[in-house]
């Protein structure tokens, strides 16, 4: 794998973090552990590999921000997931299932296909 490749899951690591940063100071391991339900060394582990692809920065004191490079990545995943969502909803989809459903699509369909289908519903 190239150093320009994500994968699904750091795609929702990097996802993770931004929305932590919206509603916390401060985005630690132990908070994304929390939020994902996973062991504090699964975390870390992958903290350590979006590190050395320069997607994010930990401080000395734990705290992670995104870099540019994770914040354009996490931005694209986090639009892909709230319109696919609100779409699956606006469908008659019950919204546990348009949550979850968005979480699958929102890592395995293309750019030009996400926005064929975001222009066709913004047309509609």
């Amino acid at each position: 794998m190239n150093n320009n490749s994500t994968t699904e899951s750091s795609e929702n690591y990097l996802e993770t973090i931004l929305m932590l940063s919206k509603r916390l100071p401060v985005v630690r391991s132990v908070d994304i552990a929390n939020e994902l339900d996973f062991k504090k060394s699964s975390v870390s582990i992958a903290m350590k590999n979006l590190r050395e692809k320069d997607y994010i920065t930990v401080t000395d004191a734990g705290f992670i921000y995104l870099t540019d490079a994770g914040r354009r990545i996490a931005e694209m995943i986090y639009e892909r997931h709230e319109f696919l969502s609100a779409w699956l909803v606006s469908l008659g989809v019950d919204e546990e299932t348009a949550t979850e459903d968005a979480c699958k699509i929102e890592h395995v369909i293309s750019k030009d296909s996400f926005e064929a289908i975001k222009n066709f519903v913004r047309n509609s």
